[in-house]
């Protein structure tokens, strides 16, 4: 690390479950990010601002003026610009250390298996089942760590699937996504019918970036194999652990 980067994350390097062993995992790190709405917006602002080396981001959708309010990164000017456009030069203007590759297309099967690979964790900010479901399957493929979320109205929800310990694969205590949700679950109506507030997506996308330092810098995320739901309304939060399925198609023991 040099004396600049040092300097600039010192904050950071003071908390002991960090310090400078932690940064320099974090510096030597490669982070994939799939999906740059409001989820997108707020994770890869904070995996980009905690010092990760390397940050691969990927959406095929350009700005829009209903995007402005959940996605922080964009402003008037970038309406009709492709979102990793306007991500990337966005977060090099606040980091400029940090390396950013842009894939402004929607990823093939094989392109998505080798941008996972290619990563060293995966956040899912994605909005529709498939997509997550593909996501997840690259993810255990190979054997990444996948964090995930959703929002939708006044709530959200989070999960952390540790694809990247080959003991607890197979394990109980060790379920995918599609252990959680299967695409007949899909609600097909997104935020554009149902709405959604704004800091809610930002909370989430949040949590999403804390929960991804925390792995790369070598601390244990105690949401591996659970789900942790938000209540903006009644400000509640409560934490279900997720049963692995036995029958699951991605990792049940016949998968």
């Amino acid at each position: 690390m040099t004396t600049d980067y040092t300097a600039r994350f010192a904050r950071q390097i003071t908390l002991p479950q960090i310090g400078t062993v932690g940064q320099q995992r974090l510096a030597d790190s490669h982070a994939l990010i799939i999906g740059l709405g409001g989820l997108g917006s707020a994770a890869s602002l904070y995996v980009a601002n905690s010092g990760v080396g390397r940050l691969t981001i990927n959406d095929f959708d350009r700005v829009d003026i209903t995007n402005l309010p959940r996605q922080i990164l964009f402003t008037e000017q970038d309406i009709d610009e492709f979102k990793t456009t306007a991500t990337a030069k966005r977060l090099q203007q606040i980091n400029p250390g940090i390396q950013i590759d842009e894939i402004n297309q929607r990823l093939t099967e094989a392109a998505l298996h080798e941008a996972v690979a290619a990563s060293d964790i995966v956040l899912d900010c994605t909005d529709n089942f498939v997509t997550r479901g593909a996501i997840n399957r690259a993810c255990y493929a190979a054997q990444r760590p996948l964090i995930t979320g959703a929002a939708i109205r006044f709530e959200g929800q989070l999960a952390v699937f540790r694809h990247d310990v080959p003991r607890g694969r197979h394990l109980p205590d060790n379920p995918c996504y599609n252990c959680l949700y299967t695409e007949e679950d899909e609600n097909l109506e997104g935020c554009a019918g149902q709405g959604i507030l704004a800091p809610v997506v930002g909370t989430i996308g949040c949590m999403m970036a804390t929960e991804a330092i925390k792995l790369l810098a070598g601390i244990e995320s105690l949401l591996n194999g659970k789900l942790w739901i938000y209540d903006a309304l009644s400000v509640t939060t409560k934490t279900v652990r997720i049963n692995a399925r036995v029958d699951c198609p991605v990792c049940g023991v016949k998968a």
